[in-house]
C-alpha cells in the first residue's frame, strides 16, 4: 500500500506541471489565428449585352500570423443578386455546377511580412491555389491589409478567366457573360 501511495504522489507531481502548462498554453495557441467576423465577396460579369452582379457575405477564412499562411472559402450557392432568379439558377446548375463543386477556395501564403500587432497598412501579395469549379490555378493576388487595434481589415480585387477553371459559356449566351470575371473581397478579421 505504501508503494502505491508513493507511486501515485510521484506520478501526480510529474503530471501536474504538464497538465497546468497544457491548460495555460492551449488557449494562447487557439488565439493565434485571425478569423473572419464580417465579409463580402462580390463578382461582376461585364459583357457586351449584359451586366451581372452577385455577392455573398458567407466567406470563411483564417490567417495564421505566425506563418503568414491563409485559407478562405465561400459556398458558391450563397451568392445573391443576379438579374433574375433564373439567372442565379443557371449560374449554380450550368456554369458553376454547385452540387458537384460546392465551394470556391483560395489558400496559400502572404509573401510580404506583416506585423499583426502594429497599426499599419500594407500592400501585399498572396500566393496560393485558387480552386474554382474543381480546377486549381496558382495565383498571386495583390491585397491591402490594415491592422488596427487587433483587427485586420482585408481588401482585394482581381480577375478570374473562366477558361482557367474549365467554365465554358455556350455560344448562344457568349455576349451576355464575360470571359473574365471581376472579383472583389472585403473582410474584417479578429483573433479567434
Amino acid at each position: 500500500m505504501k508503494y502505491n501511495t508513493f507511486y501515485c504522489r510521484t506520478a501526480c507531481h510529474r503530471l501536474l506541471p504538464i497538465l497546468l502548462l497544457t491548460i495555460l498554453v492551449n488557449p494562447l495557441l487557439a488565439q493565434t489565428k485571425f478569423s473572419i467576423r464580417k465579409s463580402e465577396m462580390s463578382f461582376t460579369s461585364n459583357a457586351d449585352l449584359e451586366l451581372i452582379k452577385a455577392a455573398s457575405n458567407k466567406v470563411q477564412g483564417l490567417i495564421d500570423p505566425a506563418t503568414n499562411q491563409f485559407a478562405f472559402s465561400v459556398d458558391v450557392k450563397s451568392f445573391q443578386g443576379f438579374n433574375s432568379e433564373l439567372q442565379r439558377e443557371h449560374f449554380n446548375e450550368k456554369y458553376m455546377e454547385s452540387e458537384k463543386f460546392p465551394k470556391a477556395r483560395f489558400s496559400g501564403k502572404i509573401i510580404e511580412p506583416i506585423d499583426f500587432s502594429s497599426g499599419q497598412s500594407y500592400e501585399v501579395r498572396a500566393k496560393g491555389e485558387l480552386d474554382i469549379h474543381g480546377q486549381k490555378q496558382t495565383r498571386i493576388i495583390k491585397s491591402k491589409v490594415r491592422v488596427e487595434n487587433g483587427i485586420v481589415y482585408l481588401e482585394t480585387r482581381f480577375f478570374v478567366p473562366l477558361a482557367d477553371h474549365n467554365i465554358s459559356i455556350p455560344t448562344i449566351v457568349s455576349q451576355k457573360i464575360a470571359t473574365e470575371i471581376e472579383v472583389e473581397f472585403k473582410a474584417t478579421m479578429s483573433l479567434q
